[in-house]
């Protein structure tokens, strides 16, 4: 019999047994700080052992995160990512929206339970390849900065998620930066660790120009690791500036919601988000 319950630390590994059948990016890490922020609302299916996943992610009273749900591929076909999908939806008060971004596989089983599209993304991927330093204005980002980041982030992104960006910076400080001018913060970057690329995201900026120095920045840093970014279509520049300097596209993805959508954030000044498990 399958029973669905939350998800434990112990259930971790099995977790990431998942991602690795998946072929998705994520760290014991990552596991760890969705149990930590939304314990008790991490799901786990099990039939004797895990055989699926789900977690859901508060983000105040704006909208809910529903992300990593994931079925071990020799259960798929059985209904188990739209019982997961039912029990995550159960978890969030059905006064706030869920958000989510979608695989275009996922995405046909999201529009069945009453999600719309509110974006497309792609992920863009780039070769670990050393080279030479690119120019970039970016500075490394200072801890005398995160009131700046907290004021600028929320009302970009449509909710507070200064405890993730600080998750982010704890585990990998080298990889944020910061653009100012005039002591004025125009744009900024955090990256983390990933099992194949490293993860530059999100990168905030008022325009392309200050995205650029930013994520040149992460590159030069990056000293010839595989990165990746997941990168909303606004500015139809910014994918082609990407591929010039060696990303190219891995597959797309797309923003959902259900509900009313009322803190869409200013998506138009994210040029990488976060993480799809993350927003």
């Amino acid at each position: 019999m399958m029973a669905c319950r939350p998800m434990t630390e112990a259930d971790i590994p099995r977790g990431l047994d998942l991602c690795r059948q998946a072929g998705w990016n994520q760290l014991e890490r990552d596991w760890q700080i969705f149990l930590k922020l939304s314990p008790g609302a991490c799901l786990a299916m099990e039939e004797g052992k895990v055989i699926g996943t789900a977690v859901t992610l508060p983000y105040g009273d704006r909208f809910s995160w529903i992300g990593m749900v994931l079925v071990d591929r020799e259960y798929r076909g059985r209904g188990i990512g739209m019982e997961l999908l039912r029990k995550a939806l159960d978890l969030i008060n059905k006064e706030t929206t869920a958000k989510l971004d979608a695989t275009p596989e996922g995405r046909q089983l999201y529009l069945k339970m009453g999600f719309v599209d509110e974006y497309p993304l792609s992920r863009m991927i780039k070769p670990g390849v050393n080279h030479s330093p690119y120019i970039s204005a970016a500075k490394v980002f200072q801890k005398n900065e995160w009131g700046a980041i907290k004021e600028a982030d929320s009302p970009i992104f449509g909710a507070d998620r200064l405890s993730l960006l600080e998750w982010i910076w704890t585990w990998a400080p080298e990889m944020a930066f910061v653009l100012k001018k005039n002591n004025k913060l125009l744009g900024y970057c955090f990256g983390r660790p990933g099992h194949r690329y490293f993860h530059i995201g999100p990168v905030v900026a008022a325009d392309a120009e200050t995205a650029r120095h930013l994520v040149l920045a992460a590159i030069n840093q990056g000293r010839g690791r595989s990165l990746l970014l997941d990168v909303p279509h606004f500015d139809p520049s910014w994918p082609v500036w990407l591929k010039s300097i060696g990303f190219e596209e891995q597959r797309p993805f797309y923003r959902m919601y259900r509900g009313s959508n009322r803190f869409p954030g200013e998506p138009e000044k994210q040029y990488a988000i976060l993480g799809p498990e993350f927003g």
